[in-house]
């Protein structure tokens, strides 16, 4: 398969040349490796990875002899099996002046970051990395950052093609993972059904203390089957017959894997009686399609959990695009009287209210709940209703309808 370019390669380069360390963190099989590897291509840059056990090995017992091994500027793969190297790569960086000297990844987040942080402030950036968003596998960039003015929605229209429910739920289906890119349905079945049983199992094991896999597996299973719905902690618990404090731990562990997004409420003391359990949505939807069982795209389409699907692809579409150029908070707003917002995207101290409806023709009345932000010190910005329509259509002077596709 044909290298993809990826959104995040703008942004590593940028922290590359000023960073004396970069870590990219991520699920397995994102593409995180794939990436370093392109962009150093025209750079004499050691590789290395810690899935080799011999490389593993020096690293753990001598970090001096790994590095007199494996110079630097160098590409560590999967660096978090060897938290050794931490202190010998703070001593190589304040010993030489250059940026970029290390290229990191690493799939299992809490433990790592516990080390980076306590080993290399100061000294490192930290970049995310996602599967595929739909417009990465579609080769749409542009120059600008998404916004939500109708000037902004209305150029990168330009840019895009027209959204169309069939390609949508299609890309829902397979999901971003690089390998599944080219997959037919029975190899798709295969590449998950094998990324479950060994990289999740295996990490889960290795680095969260699972030892009861078949209760994780049902726990994982249930987690998709609620994907985009408000986590409830003691439904989850039960499905995988476990206690409401072990589900708690596996959902920190399942977020520090790459594997779940939790979307929090917003919360702001001038609004009060506010929802405060966080909604769950899985960052790759072919993974949540596939432990959901749902068999082919049409009945994930014309099915029940249509609509919480394509809830989870727009937020982490968002997610997964605003991330290569800015930081952005997403929350959602629920209160106890039911008044709901679906996604709240903070950007420079603005805040953009969306509602997200799989349709293609949704009523324009939806924004009116827009109005409960009235009551937020925050100023509001440009909004409207993310859905399946084909070009975008102011509604007022502050929301459009927006197509998915320009996400």
């Amino acid at each position: 398969m044909s290298y993809i370019q990826r959104s995040a390669e703008r942004k590593f380069l940028k922290m590359s040349g000023f960073f004396k360390v970069i870590l990219v963190t991520g699920a397995r099989q994102v593409g995180k490796t794939t990436m370093l590897k392109r962009l150093a291509e025209r750079q004499s840059r050691t590789y290395v990875s810690l899935d080799n056990l011999l490389a593993r090995d020096l690293a753990r017992k001598d970090p001096v002899m790994f590095f007199q091994t494996y110079k630097p500027p160098i590409i560590i793969d999967e660096v978090q099996y060897a938290p050794e190297l931490f202190s010998q790569i703070k001593i190589i960086c304040d010993n030489r002046d250059e940026t970029g000297l290390f290229w990191l990844t690493g799939s299992q987040r809490f433990e790592m970051m516990k080390n980076v942080q306590e080993s290399l402030a100061g000294r490192i950036g930290i970049l995310e990395m996602y599967s595929l968003s739909k417009r990465e596998q579609d080769s749409l960039f542009t120059d600008e950052p998404l916004a939500f003015s109708l000037d902004n929605l209305l150029e990168r229209q330009k840019h895009s093609a027209k959204t169309d429910i069939v390609s949508v739920f299609d890309y829902i289906y397979n999901g971003g993972m690089p390998q599944v890119f080219t997959a037919d349905d029975e190899l798709r079945r295969e590449y998950f059904d094998s990324y479950v049983s060994t990289y999740l199992m295996r990490d889960a094991t290795e680095f969260g203390g699972v030892t009861d896999t078949l209760r994780f597996g049902k726990f994982i299973t249930a987690c998709a089957a609620l994907t985009g719905q408000i986590l409830n902690i003691k439904t989850l618990a039960d499905v995988a017959e476990i206690s409401q404090p072990a589900a708690h731990n596996w959902l920190r562990l399942l977020e520090g894997m790459g594997i779940i997004y939790l979307l929090r409420p917003f919360s702001n003391n001038a609004l009060k009686r506010l929802v405060k359990a966080p909604k769950l949505y899985f960052l790759d939807t072919g993974l949540a399609a596939h432990l959901s069982m749902w068999p082919t795209v049409d009945t994930l389409l014309n099915g029940a959990a249509s609509g919480a699907f394509f809830e989870n692809f727009v937020v982490t579409e968002l997610l997964k695009n605003l991330g290569a150029y800015a930081k952005a908070n997403l929350s959602y707003y629920r209160d106890q009287n039911t008044k709901e917002i679906d996604l709240l995207v903070e950007i420079a101290g603005l805040i953009h209210p969306l509602e997200i409806k799989k349709s293609a023709n949704p009523d324009r009345r939806d924004v009116e709940k827009f109005g409960i932000l009235s009551k937020i010190a925050l100023q509001r910005g440009n909004g409207g209703i993310v859905c399946m329509c084909e070009d975008v259509i102011p509604i007022d002077s502050e929301n459009c309808f927006i197509p998915c596709g320009l996400l």
